[in-house]
């Protein structure tokens, strides 16, 4: 593995970790509501803009990693990113092609995808209704996701990250 390989792996796993201590920042009340899926927007991104580098393997491993930081059931997260990133892999030439806007409508389907799995895990034991919640982390990570876009971008695009 050369160097440029080691810092792309680097600024990658970087950026991974500090979505996740966005996704557990201590916000009160109504904030917390508010917290979008950062680790679900960054895996994405970087499953889209480097397939052979991010995958599926690595979407478990760090939805694992977010089961164990917040605390819920193992492996629900793990789930959830999985599929997510299954999907973005199948789709990645079509969606780099895309306007922002357009991925916009991707992710919006990605998050909620998400939420709703993790909503009948969740309650699979105790059915619960469907609250106005719901919607907000989804609404609040698309509305993010041109942030995450050109701030990734900003990332990457120092030193190219090459294969």
């Amino acid at each position: 593995m050369s160097l440029n390989n080691d810092i792309g792996f680097f600024r990658v796993l970087l950026t991974i970790i500090l979505a996740m201590c966005l996704r557990i920042a201590p916000l009160t009340g109504d904030w917390a509501l508010l917290n979008p899926d950062w680790v679900l927007l960054v895996l994405i991104y970087w499953s889209l803009y480097l397939p052979e580098r991010v995958g599926i393997f690595h979407a478990w491993i760090f939805g694992l990693l977010t089961d164990v930081l917040l605390g819920r059931m193992l492996g629900q997260y793990a789930l959830a990113y999985s599929l997510i990133i299954y999907v973005c892999l199948k789709l990645h030439k079509r969606l780099r092609q895309f306007p922002l806007l357009q991925q916009g409508l991707f992710i919006f389907f990605c998050l909620l995808l998400s939420q709703i799995l993790l909503f009948f895990i969740k309650n699979l034991q105790h059915p619960a209704q469907l609250q106005a919640s719901f919607w907000l982390p989804v609404f609040t990570g698309t509305f993010s996701w041109p942030l995450v876009y050109g701030l990734l971008s900003f990332v990457s695009m120092f030193r190219r990250i090459k294969q």
